[in-house]
């Protein structure tokens, strides 16, 4: 009787540790992965914070627009940093073990960050909707006050929010197997090890889910059809361009990041579709916060002169300190 306690006891023992199997379909690329991971986790860092130092420190962009820039830079640095150096550690050494705590850790700001993403998104689409389609009532309608509750709402309600998911997750009973089929500690696949039945937390994460996600991506798709109807209307090829060049650059953005969101999340999972799964979250994971910089600082004019006024003053300091 006894023995056979001691064995459910066992059977029954918290794990403390999860195994993340990442790619572990392709032993052949490891090396090729960690370059590649290695590169755009150096670019996307010095990128993004170099268009915050440019927004920061150039009066000429203390702008509505230039304001949820630097605001998505800094997100970007620290989305990326959330999940990259697990990444690049684990590649490394071939240690792909992560706490329990560590987990929930990453899991925290990982849906975090990516719940304040989608609102300063949403943020910036509007923005541009009241600076192609109402003009004359712009500098009244986003001023300094409104764009700053805009940013500070965008980070503390997801914060807040995911806070509540992750303490949900944090009481279930995970007992094994312990392997993540993921290269990071996401919501689902951490959800199917569990022991508990999860039904009314993943109702509760489904509902966060589309509080977080369903109402920014209207704004920003209602934002831009009314944007390119208004486009459409200017008369003049000029017009028509500059109109359009304001917000191109992120609506490249949103269209990749609710693109690769809506494939991962969204479509019917099986067996197949794991592995290409893991592909498309490398997308939002690690090209997103990569392209931003890239396209924002190539595309936008007045990034490439700030940048151009940036290097001049540090050439021009260098050049005299070595006189």
């Amino acid at each position: 009787m006894q023995s056979t306690e001691n064995t459910e006891w066992e059977n029954q023992t918290t794990i403390t540790k999860f195994i993340l199997l990442g790619f572990r379909n392709l032993p052949e690329l490891q090396i090729l992965l960690l370059l590649l991971f290695l590169v755009s986790y150096f670019v996307t860092v010095a990128g993004n914070i170099l268009i915050f130092a440019l927004v920061v420190g150039d009066q000429q962009l203390h702008t509505p627009m230039y304001f949820f820039l630097g605001n998505l830079s800094c997100l970007e640095t620290c989305y990326t940093s959330t999940i990259l150096p697990r990444i690049l550690a684990s590649l490394l050494t071939g240690d792909k073990t992560i706490s329990f705590r560590g987990c929930m850790v990453q899991m925290y700001f990982f849906g975090s960050l990516g719940a304040t993403e989608c609102y300063l998104l949403a943020a910036m689409s509007y923005d541009r909707y009241l600076a192609i389609c109402k003009p004359l009532h712009y500098a009244t309608l986003m001023n300094s006050r409104f764009c700053l509750l805009l940013a500070a709402g965008s980070w503390i309600s997801a914060f807040l929010a995911i806070s509540i998911i992750v303490l949900l997750v944090s009481q279930l009973t995970f007992c094994g197997p312990n392997e993540i089929d993921h290269f990071f500690c996401d919501l689902t696949p951490v959800l199917k090890l569990s022991r508990t039945d999860t039904r009314l937390m993943e109702l509760t994460a489904f509902i966060f889910a589309s509080i977080f996600t369903l109402p920014p991506f209207l704004l920003t798709v209602i934002s831009y059809v009314a944007i390119i109807t208004t486009i459409l209307r200017i008369s003049f090829a000029t017009g028509k361009q500059k109109a359009f060049s304001t917000c191109s650059s992120h609506l490249m953005v949103v269209t990749v990041f609710y693109g690769s969101l809506t494939i991962v999340y969204v479509l019917p999972k099986n067996d197949n579709l794991r592995d290409l799964n893991k592909v498309f979250s490398v997308f939002y994971t690690v090209l997103t916060p990569l392209l931003n910089p890239l396209i924002y600082s190539l595309r936008n004019r007045e990034v490439k002169e700030s940048l151009r006024k940036g290097l001049s003053k540090f050439l021009l300091c260098t050049t005299m300190q070595t006189l």
